[in-house]
């Protein structure tokens, strides 16, 4: 298969396997969202589900959690790694959401990622599964999986997403990019195939002989 035919394929195959794609972080609105997001960096979405309620009891809101002290958040977020980062980062995006933004997540890119602790792949998230705008957030599971499947060169993540919006289309992005972190977690793993392995990786490859080295 060239390239295309293999983006065709993968995207066919991903729909099939994975219809529903609910955003695996519990939230209940865009703020709740961008929260988890931010505490989801090198932690799994699981330890963020358990971690949350408790959060979300302490202040669900920008408002409220503005008013809530660094270390009081910190206390409850230890679990997820990079407490102190991620307690001043949820502090003072809530601070500037209230001043700026009258409480509310802007639904705007640059005006995202100028919050703190929000970088371009959160930012991404939050433009995809809070506001519905097309976007393709490449996390670790993707970047990986697009170069074992020969859809980028994998030099890195801003590479990685470029190529990836031009594979596949438009309208496609926000629920491929999270059926893509599906079957990364499920079957294409970092250590559980090394491109010889899982059922697509066969597919598209079967003649491929050597383990396939991924950049970070």
């Amino acid at each position: 298969m060239i390239k295309k035919e293999r983006a065709q394929y993968i995207g066919e195959y991903l729909e099939k396997l994975y219809p529903e794609t609910s955003v695996p972080l519990n939230h209940k609105d865009p703020y709740t969202l961008l929260v988890a997001v931010l505490l989801s960096a090198q932690c799994t979405d699981v330890r963020v589900n358990k971690v949350t309620p408790e959060l979300f009891a302490l202040a669900d809101n920008p408002f409220d959690m503005a008013k809530k002290r660094g270390a009081s958040i910190q206390k409850i977020i230890r679990p997820c790694g990079l407490s102190t980062r991620k307690s001043q980062a949820i502090s003072g995006l809530s601070k500037i959401l209230v001043a700026e933004y009258e409480g509310e997540v802007p639904a705007s890119m640059a005006a995202l990622e100028a919050l703190p602790g929000v970088g371009h792949k959160t930012a991404s998230v939050i433009m995809a599964q809070a506001f519905g705008e097309p976007s393709f957030p490449v996390d670790t599971h993707i970047h990986r999986l697009a170069q074992r499947w020969k859809l980028t060169s994998g030099k890195n993540v801003v590479q990685t997403e470029r190529d990836l919006k031009r594979l596949f289309p438009r309208s496609s992005w926000n629920r491929l990019h999270l059926q893509i972190i599906f079957y990364g977690r499920e079957y294409c793993t970092a250590h559980g195939c090394d491109g010889r392995q899982c059922p697509l990786c066969t597919t598209l490859f079967p003649n491929r002989k050597s383990p396939v080295k991924t950049l970070k």
